[in-house]
C-alpha cells in the first residue's frame, strides 16, 4: 500500500514540470522545408514543384 501512495505522490509531483518542459510557444512553431534544387514550395499543394522560367 505505501508503495502504490509513493508512486502516485511521485507522479503528481512530476507531471506539472513535465508539462512546463514544453514552454509557452507549444504548437506555434513552424519547421521550414527545403525543395531541391530547381523546385520550389507550394503552400497550396504543401509540396515541392518545378521551376518554370
Amino acid at each position: 500500500m505505501k508503495i502504490k501512495i509513493l508512486a502516485v505522490a511521485l507522479a503528481l509531483t512530476a507531471l506539472p514540470s513535465l508539462v512546463l518542459a514544453e514552454g509557452c510557444s507549444y504548437g506555434k512553431q513552424k519547421q521550414a522545408m527545403s525543395c531541391a534544387a530547381g523546385t520550389a514550395y507550394d503552400a497550396a499543394t504543401n509540396s515541392c514543384l518545378p521551376v518554370t522560367t
